[in-house]
């Protein structure tokens, strides 16, 4: 099943070649719901008390070189997979509702996107998760370049993808040559082996982990994008197409946090703990300068561009916290921030059809006709500035939490971010929604193809916050066992872990006291 998961995207996007354009579209959407069944049916057989790999392929693909097809699931990656085709097919889905210039090359794209994300979040191979991080770039360098529009200022599109390429591939080319390096240190002399697991096993040496650890980070927070590693997301931002881009925001960003956890503490912990405070100062100005770009702008799109990149810095804060609160927190926080990005960059594109214009100087009194859409709006703006009740409160807070434990003056400086947030989203959902309506511009409801998309990505935001330990009670276990990989020593866990949910799960509700001081509760 795993091995179908990974690749019925892309047997749907070559089958969709030979059909009538019209018909693309929902085929690709097919496919996509095929997928969503497949990770559905993968999570329900997923046993939350296991910190092991499960549902496991493992294939000799080039033996002479070690390389191994080696795909697997645990609390890492599980609900990353189901973001990814819950994600997938809302963005396929939005897409086929409206007409596409060459829809099967469109189409295809999209499927073979899915498919490589896929594959990064599967692979338990280095060289194999390399490769597909390197192939996720392909189907979107097309899809911004050629399906991207060009910008007002004289940005073309062709230019910001180029910007966007060159910024990735040079992070991906030097994740590749670590990946090669490790594998060879590693061996010794010995046999070459590119398993994840068996490297993590035999860490090499503090000053080879030193140098490869700074080329794997310079890749994963180049694709997140974090602060002064950021400078290809505005052009990119402006000129992708908004169904691509909800998916690439959504999914594509997260592949760089989860590498840090799947790749880099388990592989180089002497280089993690010694480059904590480092990594630490990235995130945090990550945090401050994505809050502060976020309500300068007028551009609804960099808008939610920039709050992603807070976002991400909050994700990364909690990976390097290293405890298992903040590990918890980053990951719940990876899923929170797919299902709320991902509508509101669907909000982002039905405004703009409406208004015709994509600055926020010129929207407003969008919700006059539409309480549906100002409603969905609204859950989603409450989600984005982590509302105490939401799960993207509970990510918040345990990020913080793990935060205080280990570094208590990065906890205090992070919580300005989330007063920050609040001003950015408020401020979105004011101007568009309930200011003075421009002369000409029409508020009406949205019909039945966008709350098809919309609706199903609401309730996911409004369930997590219901019950958030449908994913930490299965995450656990995982992400224990890789900041103990990093840390040597099991995390004590606090108080905001272990209290049993009450009130329906509702974790907000029924925290205890946080054990800050790092006690064993």
């Amino acid at each position: 099943m795993t091995s179908s998961l990974l690749w019925t995207p892309l047997l749907f996007g070559l089958i969709g070649l030979a059909l009538p354009k019209r018909l693309t579209g929902w085929w690709a959407t097919a496919g996509t719901a095929v997928t969503l069944g497949l990770a559905i049916a993968l999570l329900a057989g997923f046993d939350s008390g296991a910190a092991g790999l499960q549902d496991t392929v493992d294939a000799e693909w080039i033996p002479g070189l070690g390389v191994d097809y080696s795909l697997g699931i645990d609390g890492l990656n599980v609900f990353l997979l189901l973001l990814t085709a819950v994600l997938w097919m809302a963005g396929t889905a939005f897409a086929a509702f409206r007409e596409q210039e060459r829809p099967h090359l469109f189409f295809l794209m999209l499927l073979l996107g899915e498919t490589a994300t896929l594959g990064a979040f599967l692979a338990q191979d280095l060289l194999l998760f390399v490769l597909f991080f390197d192939l996720m770039l392909v189907p979107f360098y097309f899809l911004f370049g050629v399906w991207g529009s060009d910008r007002p200022d004289g940005t073309t599109a062709s230019a910001a993808t180029l910007k966007m390429i060159v910024y990735t591939l040079i992070g991906s080319l030097l994740m590749l040559v670590a990946a090669i390096a490790t594998a060879i240190i590693a061996a010794d002399g010995g046999q070459i082996s590119f398993s994840i697991a068996e490297l993590s096993q035999h860490p090499i040496a503090e000053g080879s982990q030193r140098w490869i650890f700074w080329f794997f980070a310079a890749a994963f927070l180049v694709k997140m994008p974090a602060f002064l590693l950021h400078g290809w997301m505005p052009d990119a931002y402006r000129a992708a197409p908004l169904p691509a881009l909800a998916i690439f925001s959504g999914v594509l960003a997260k592949v760089g946090a989860y590498g840090f956890l799947r790749v880099v503490l388990p592989l180089f912990p002497d280089a993690t703990v010694e480059f904590q405070e480092v990594v630490l100062v990235i995130a945090l100005a990550s945090i401050l300068y994505g809050s502060v770009m976020a309500f300068t702008q007028t551009n609804v799109r960099l808008i939610a561009g920039y709050s992603s990149v807070a976002q991400l810095g909050f994700i990364t804060a909690g990976i390097f916290a290293l405890s298992a609160d903040g590990a918890d927190g980053a990951v719940l926080q990876m899923v929170n921030h797919g299902l709320v990005v991902a509508p509101l960059f669907v909000i982002v594109a039905i405004l703009a059809e409406r208004s015709g214009t994509e600055d926020l100087r010129e929207m407003g009194g969008m919700a006059m006709k539409a309480p549906v859409l100002a409603a969905l709006f609204l859950i989603v703006t409450l989600a984005t500035l982590a509302m105490p009740g939401s799960a993207n409160f509970i990510g918040e807070f345990y990020i913080l939490n793990g935060l205080f434990d280990s570094k208590i003056v990065f906890a205090i400086v992070a919580i300005s971010g989330v007063a920050m947030s609040a001003y950015y989203a408020l401020r979105l959902y004011q101007r568009t929604m309930h200011n003075r309506r421009p002369d000409g511009l029409e508020s009406r409801e949205i019909g039945l193809r966008d709350r098809i998309v919309l609706v199903p990505l609401v309730l996911c935001i409004v369930g997590l916050a219901l019950y958030p330990q449908l994913i930490l009670k299965r995450i656990d276990a995982s992400v224990q066992q890789s900041v103990t990989a990093a840390t040597g020593a099991p995390e004590p866990k606090s108080t905001v872990a272990s209290t049993p949910p009450s009130n329906g799960g509702n974790t907000a509700i029924s925290i205890a006291v946080p054990n800050f001081a790092g006690d064993t509760p």
